[in-house]
Parts: C-alpha cells; structure tokens; sequence
C-alpha cells in the first residue's frame, strides 16, 4: 500500500491486528506475529499459546486478546482482555496478560517471597538482587505452595518498582 492511502489508526473501535508486517495498513500499528514473537523473546511463552486468540488495538498501542474471533473492525468498549502496550520505546505487559498468561513463562520471571510480594502488591518499589535482563519482568510468588505470577515489575539499577495499577493495589 502506498504511504498516501495508508490507513489511519481509529481510537473508537477495535481493529484486528494483521498477521505480518507485510499485511500492515496502519504505521505503527503491532502485527500479530510481532507480538507472539516479544512474548516468545522475552518471557519465553510460546506462540502456540495465544493460537486461539486474536489480538486487536483501541486506541494507540493498547493491545486486546480475545479468545474469539469477530469480524473486524469492531465498535464496542471492550474486548477480551486488556493485553499489551505498544508504540513504546520498551512494550509492556498488562496485569491481567500477566496473570493469565505468566504462568507459561521461563524467562523474565522473578520469585518473590511472601513478604516481598506484599511489598510489590502495595505498590511500593525494592531493592532486589537480579542478574537477568533489566526492563519489565513477571512477578511470581507462592499462592497454595505453587508458583503465580501476581504482576508487573519494572527492574532497573537493582530496584523493582510496581508496576500494579493504583485501583488494584491491596495490603496483605
């Protein structure tokens, strides 16, 4: 398509996101197989997981899985569940992504022990010893003597900041 008659993106409604670079009509916009690519990349969740979702955009960048497939584009407020950010600098994991889908991963994950997952469910950030990779990270800890993910950490210079959003904090 020609940059003249490229799309543009429209806020109001969800639009499905295209298979592969080459089949993009919006700039910008995350192809499906982009996204299954930075889940496998950086968490190791392999693609094969979301095989029976489609991934849609609202808005710029927010990313929706739904576990369904509609025909597109779509003008409703929600769909699925909120998933990704993108058109970022360093795209970012949701919450309800993380807890649905953490589980899967072997890679960016960090073990907390129940003290220090109520510190991260509160809100507040912690020095923390890591030696992997520095950016957003899966937050697990011990829920029924069994590993959970519980959310979204942000590790830089050997601090994790919460990334749980304001409304879904909880002291423990």
């Amino acid at each position: 398509m020609s940059p003249d008659a490229a799309e543009e993106n429209d806020g109001t409604r969800f639009d499905r996101l295209p298979p592969t670079a080459d089949e993009r009509t919006v700039e910008g916009r995350a192809t499906r197989e982009e996204v299954l690519e930075w889940w496998d990349e950086r968490f190791g969740v392999p693609p094969e997981t979301f095989e029976n979702h489609t991934f849609w955009e609202r808005g710029s960048g927010k990313i929706w899985a739904f576990a369904d497939d509609v025909a597109s584009p779509v003008e409703i407020e929600g769909l699925g569940l909120a998933f990704l950010r993108t058109r970022r600098e360093h795209w970012k994991p949701t919450l309800e992504a993380v807890q649905r889908f953490g589980d899967r991963a072997d890679e960016c994950v960090v073990h907390l022990s129940r003290e220090q997952a109520a510190t991260f469910v509160a809100g507040d950030d912690q020095e923390l010893d890591w030696d992997g990779d520095w950016g957003y990270l899966i937050v697990t800890t011990d829920v029924a003597d069994e590993p959970a993910p519980v959310g979204v950490g942000l590790y830089v210079h050997g601090e994790l900041r919460s990334q749980v959003p304001k409304g879904r904090r909880r002291e423990l």
